[in-house]
């Protein structure tokens, strides 16, 4: 570095911007968390090598699934289809569900530039205003998407499912599918739930399946409810962004019908394919969520019997179904979405490992991801590891020749989760706090989501936006935090906030350099300014500019004294 009398002097590397200008913040946090923007010229050149459309030498050895109606469901803004659905009701009444995958696997060879690229990145990272993908966009959204009325190649799983949702049989093939339609979760939804006359006559040759398909969910929703798996169902923030790429407002993003149909699809999915991978004793990628710490839980349960509510008798060894009861006592209470949050800080983070652990979670002792090759490296890898056993290549775990790099793939692609949810989070929380820096002075009603030592965590209701109230503006009193029950107590007024409080806040200040709100509790600033105004009403305190200046020249007599001393 260049240096000075002064020390070392900073170099420019590059410019971004002004902050304000949309898209500066996207690129801030690229950089900041290091990801790779741009994919190297030889993986891009490697991906339009593939061409465009499927060629007919590559599905004359693969199962046609051309003929059955099949649908893709997802979001209105998604550009690349992982995964399409078949459903049939079988002559003994059961579902044959089939779960067709796009088959990454097939154009991306080990070791070649589109695998080190996409294993580098490990997952793709979705912000509110663009995607990272982990492929070339030609590959994504271009030859691997599975878009209507063409063919595609996929990897299915097709699973004889009965009326308790038990899953009595299956197969695996190497498959090419045409997709009849590409549906988003709102068509869906209107259809089923809605009723709206016109999409049911627009959709008119799909209702029956999209009807079959609700059933199939609830029996398989029923199961995994039955065993204890648990789901938080909150909704969680929508930004709305405008033509120049700013948020124009923040909505809750509700999972409807659609969304849960394809969830537990993809759910079943999953853990047919690595019951049968674990069955075989081979070695893969598995999603593992491990019990919860002994010393988080007993925390936990001392801070919910404050509340009047338990896990149950014997917390050292806990069930999945003792938090998904207390999810479901606390479902529409004010502490649901506070005690939701506390919950999945006492669990442990789920991570890939070599090594079928289970999904506690899930309330699975078999899991693996594998409907999401597009966007998830670990995907591509059961995906390979099926095919190789379907081959024969593969009779047991040791004689996978990358059995031993398994250990380290594992730990590097959960480390790009991280990398990766961290970032998204991180540019959602600065675009929510730019979006509120034209409100200062506005109130807001929130639920306490967060007590600490040093004040109380806001979400706000109407923006799903969250902020902190310190506590050296709580002024009304002397407020002690109580850990055990994570309350802030008042000494002499009694006055008491717990998670799930409903108070009503004032946006006093915008940090938007360390992206944080600052708010204030109304309830104790009017109380201050009651107080004020009676003080100078009663004439004990004139606010004069003498006494200002009075008082300030003591301080810095006080001060000065202290330096002496």
């Amino acid at each position: 570095w260049p240096t000075s009398k002064r020390g070392p002097v900073g170099k420019v590397i590059d410019v971004f911007g002004a902050i304000d200008v949309p898209g500066v913040d996207s690129k801030l946090m690229i950089r900041k968390h290091g990801l790779p923007d741009s994919h190297a010229l030889e993986a891009i050149s490697e991906a339009k090598e593939l061409g465009v459309q499927v060629e007919s030498q590559d599905v004359s050895d693969r199962y046609d699934f051309r003929t059955l109606l099949t649908v893709t469901i997802d979001g209105e803004t998604a550009r690349d289809f992982d995964d399409a659905i078949t459903l049939k009701i079988l002559p003994n009444g059961n579902f044959r569900l089939g779960v067709h995958i796009a088959d990454v696997a097939h154009y991306v060879s080990e070791g070649g530039a589109l695998d080190v690229s996409a294993y580098e990145r490990g997952t793709s990272v979705y912000f509110p205003d663009r995607a990272i993908h982990m492929f070339p966009e030609v590959l994504a959204t271009g030859l691997c998407s599975l878009k209507p009325k063409v063919d595609r190649l996929v990897q299915s799983c097709l699973m004889e499912i009965d009326s308790k949702g038990e899953v009595k049989a299956y197969e695996f093939y190497d498959g090419v599918v045409n997709s009849d339609a590409r549906m988003t979760y709102t068509e869906v939804n209107s259809i089923l739930v809605g009723k709206d006359r016109n999409n049911r006559d627009k959709y008119s040759e799909l209702v029956p399946l999209f009807e079959r398909m609700e059933v199939l969910f609830n029996v398989l929703h029923s199961r995994r409810r039955k065993r204890g798996s648990i789901d938080f169902d909150l909704p969680k923030a929508k930004l709305l962004m405008n033509k120049e790429g700013r948020v124009e407002a923040i909505v809750a993003e509700e999972r409807n019908l659609a969304h849960r149909i394809i969830e537990e699809f993809m759910l079943v999915a999953n853990e047919t394919v690595a019951q049968h991978l674990s069955s075989k004793n081979i070695a893969t990628l598995y999603r593992v969520h491990e019990k919860p710490d002994p010393v988080k839980v007993s925390e936990f349960e001392d801070f919910i019997s404050s509340l009047g509510f338990s896990l149950g008798r014997n917390t050292n060894n806990l069930k999945p179904k003792a938090f998904q009861s207390l999810m479901s006592r606390l479902q529409g209470k004010p502490e649901e979405r506070s005690v939701a949050f506390l919950i999945l800080r006492t669990m442990q983070q789920a991570r890939y490992d070599p090594v079928c652990l289970g999904h506690f979670g899930l309330a699975t002792e078999t899991y693996a991801h594998f409907t999401s090759p597009i966007r998830r490296y670990p995907d591509l890898i059961v995906h390979r590891t099926l095919r190789a056993l379907r081959l024969g290549v593969l009779n047991n775990r040791h004689d996978s020749s990358s059995a031993q790099d398994l250990p380290v793939i594992a730990k590097h692609t959960s480390e790009m989760e991280r990398r990766a949810e961290g970032a998204e989070r991180e540019i959602v929380q600065w675009k929510k706090v730019r979006f509120m820096a034209d409100k200062v002075g506005d109130e807001f009603t929130g639920y306490l989501v967060g007590v600490t030592g040093f004040g109380l965590f806001v979400e706000l209701v109407e923006h799903y936006v969250e902020g902190l109230v310190h506590i050296a503006s709580m002024t009304d009193d002397y407020y002690r935090y109580l850990e055990r029950t994570q309350v802030l107590k008042g000494e002499s007024n009694g006055k008491v906030y717990r998670l799930g409080d409903l108070v009503k806040v004032k946006l006093v200040r915008v940090d938007q350099e360390n992206r944080r709100l600052e708010l204030a509790l109304v309830d104790i600033l009017q109380k201050i300014n009651l107080k004020t105004a009676r003080r100078n009403f009663s004439g004990k305190s004139v606010n004069s500019k003498k006494d200002n200046q009075r008082r300030e020249k003591k301080r810095r007599e006080r001060k000065r004294s202290r330096r002496r001393s």
